[in-house]
C-alpha cells in the first residue's frame, strides 16, 4: 500500500465512480421524452434525462455532488429522484462520466449507446426538423426494452404533418 496521499485519492475516487456506475447500472435509466407544447414553433418539446430513483436520499446527494450536476426532489410517497434534464449538464458531465465508466449490463450499455447518439441529435437541432424527431424516434424505439410511452410515434409524427398543411392553408 502506498503513503502516497494522491493515490488514495485516486483509488477512492476510482472506487467511488465505480460505486456510482454500478448503483445506476441496476437503478438509473436514461429518458427521451416528448411534451406538447403550444408556446414552441414545433409541436413538441423533446427532453433527454438521466435520471435515478430512490427512497434514500443520501446516495442521490452524492450523484449530484460528485457528478457536479443534476437536482434533487421527493414525492409524497419518500421516494427521492435524481435528475439530470439539461442537455448541456448531459453532454459536459453525464455522458462523460459513463463514457469512461462503462456499464457492465448489455441493457444499460445500449440505452446509453442510444441516449448518446440522440443527445447528439439534439445538440445539432435535429429536432427541429421531422426527419430528426423520426431519428429520434426510432433510436428511442430501442430503450429501456420499448417502455411505456405516452404518446404514439404516429402521434407524434402527425403532428407534424397537421402543422404543414396548417401552415400551407395560411400562406394561401
Amino acid at each position: 500500500m502506498s503513503d502516497n496521499p494522491i493515490s488514495a485519492d485516486n483509488q477512492q475516487e476510482r472506487l467511488l465512480d465505480a460505486y456510482l456506475t454500478g448503483f445506476a447500472d441496476g437503478k438509473g435509466s436514461f429518458n427521451v421524452s416528448f411534451r406538447k407544447r403550444k408556446d414552441y414553433k414545433l409541436p413538441w418539446k423533446v427532453s433527454a434525462c438521466f435520471n435515478i430513483s430512490q427512497k434514500e436520499k443520501r446516495i442521490l446527494e452524492i450523484f449530484q455532488k460528485h457528478l457536479q450536476c443534476g437536482t434533487l426532489r421527493s414525492r409524497p410517497d419518500g421516494v427521492w429522484y435524481y435528475e439530470v434534464n439539461s442537455l448541456i449538464d448531459l453532454q459536459k458531465y453525464i455522458i462523460p462520466f459513463f463514457q469512461r465508466n462503462p456499464f457492465l449490463s448489455e441493457k444499460k450499455q445500449r440505452d446509453f449507446f442510444l441516449f448518446q447518439r440522440i443527445a447528439l441529435l439534439l445538440s445539432s437541432n435535429q429536432h427541429l426538423q421531422q426527419s430528426g424527431i423520426q431519428n429520434i424516434l426510432t433510436l428511442r424505439r430501442n430503450m429501456n426494452g420499448g417502455g411505456k410511452r405516452k404518446y404514439s410515434e404516429v402521434e407524434i409524427l402527425s403532428a407534424f404533418s397537421k402543422e404543414s398543411s396548417e401552415t400551407i392553408c395560411q400562406t394561401h
